[in-house]
């Protein structure tokens, strides 16, 4: 059986644009993309905190420490710059790819920079570890 666990997270990203005229996706700031190991074109989760809105798009790479995070196409009606976002890719496990498995957690800070890197606790260890992932953020 395969299960579906979140794999990487950049966490509190701040919008710099919504561009409705463009084909689709979120365009994310490369550096964002290679800290959290996810790559351009890949599914990703997206939750604006500001406003509640929640979509599935995918990521495309803006260029390299440019603090880009953009809505593009039908999703820029979901945020505006400004917006506070959340960025979630998952991905499927199987028994035996879980034993190791920790969640990337990419803490993001203003103009959209790196502040820190985390693991979340495995999701197999004692549940006294994994109540403990509401410190980490």
């Amino acid at each position: 059986m395969q299960r579906s666990l979140l794999y990487a997270k950049l966490h509190n990203c701040t919008l710099t644009g919504a561009n409705l005229d463009y084909m689709g996706s979120i365009g994310i700031d490369r550096a964002l993309l290679d800290a959290a190991g996810i790559l351009p074109y890949e599914q990703v989760h997206i939750v604006n905190v500001t406003n509640g809105a929640r979509l599935v798009s995918y990521a495309i790479s803006a260029p390299p420490n440019s603090g880009i995070v953009e809505l593009n196409g039908a999703a820029a009606r979901l945020g505006t710059a400004g917006d506070r976002v959340i960025i979630m890719a998952y991905a499927q496990f199987s028994r035996e790819e879980l034993q190791h498995h920790q969640p990337k957690v990419v803490i993001v800070g203003e103009d959209n920079r790196i502040d820190d890197v985390r693991h979340y606790p495995h999701p197999l260890s004692p549940i006294e570890a994994r109540t403990a992932e509401a410190q980490l953020v």
